[in-house]
């Protein structure tokens, strides 16, 4: 389902960025419910309906910029837009939050509390997560 205009990073490159302090944006484009349930630790939310560049953190333009929703389809749109704002290090998530999830990497709720639930975003996309809790609408 990707088109291919956004480089994808996969969950360990993403993981040992995270782990070594590598200078990295994360973005979490889905809605605020799917966001509510868990994320990525440290991820900025970014609703994909409402999504602005203006409302973009202050960012380098050289700067690593992760985008991802629950499987890659809408971060890959964002992508598309930030890149062509002139950010040169944009990657998208492969298979988003549930691939990130079924690779056993942590999520967290809203408060920091490491969580066994990811909002699938329906339950056909569901039936992808393999490890953890499915939520969805």
């Amino acid at each position: 389902m990707y088109t291919g205009t956004v480089p994808v990073v996969h969950p360990p490159e993403l993981a040992n960025w995270l782990n070594t302090n590598d200078s990295v944006f994360l973005l979490d484009i889905r809605s605020a419910k799917e966001y509510q349930v868990s994320q990525i630790a440290g991820a900025c939310f970014m609703d994909y309906k409402k999504f602005s560049l203006a409302n973009l953190p202050v960012m380098p333009q050289n700067a690593k910029v992760v985008v991802y929703c629950t499987v890659g389809v809408r971060s890959e749109r964002v992508g598309e837009q930030i890149k062509a704002a002139g950010y040169k290090k944009v990657y998208n998530l492969y298979g988003g939050i549930i691939n990130w999830k079924n690779m056993g990497y942590p999520v967290v709720d809203t408060i920091g509390n490491q969580s066994d639930k990811v909002h699938t975003y329906n339950r056909y996309w569901g039936t992808w997560l393999l490890k953890g809790i499915k939520v969805y609408d």
